[in-house]
């Protein structure tokens, strides 16, 4: 699998943590920056780091900056992109079982250093599970980012 990594200059001092755990599990990196902590803004390595999964270079993407929050925000505002935030190992493998997500975010100051090598393997482990109930979910996503979902959700 080829995964695409950015960090924001918050999130940098884990990246490399992040790059060594995908390459422990035979995966390939396509490094999107920042390569130093000199300041970037989050929404331009976000993009750089989503394009290559949005034009096949890439698998999935990570993405790291300093709580995760500003990383999936932007993440999630680029149409085809399903971004998790993964700060523990649990979400890193539910955002792709229930939500077809092909990126993550994680916090550098959140996340534990401990935990990185289990999130980065939970989130390239899973498989999206692929059932009724997921598939309709994720049909529900991909309308709101078509902008085609109901105003008003429909509650069974």
């Amino acid at each position: 699998m080829k995964v695409s990594l950015g960090a924001d200059h918050a999130g940098f001092p884990y990246k490399q943590l992040v790059h060594d755990a995908i390459t422990a599990l035979g995966h390939e990196v396509i490094d999107c920056g920042t390569h130093s902590t000199d300041p970037v803004d989050f929404p331009d390595i976000t993009a750089a780091t989503c394009i290559p999964v949005l034009d096949g270079r890439a698998d999935r993407a990570i993405l790291v900056c300093g709580s995760g929050a500003g990383a999936i925000m932007a993440a999630n505002k680029i149409h085809g992109i399903r971004c998790g935030l993964a700060n523990e190992p649990y979400s890193a493998h539910q955002a792709v079982e229930h939500d077809d997500a092909n990126a993550i975010a994680l916090g550098a100051w959140l996340a534990p250093r401990a935990f990185i090598g289990e999130i980065v393997a939970n989130f390239l482990n899973a498989t999206f599970d692929d059932d009724e109930d997921t598939r309709r979910r994720v049909a529900k996503l991909n309308a709101l980012d078509d902008r085609t979902a109901p105003l008003v959700p429909v509650l069974t």
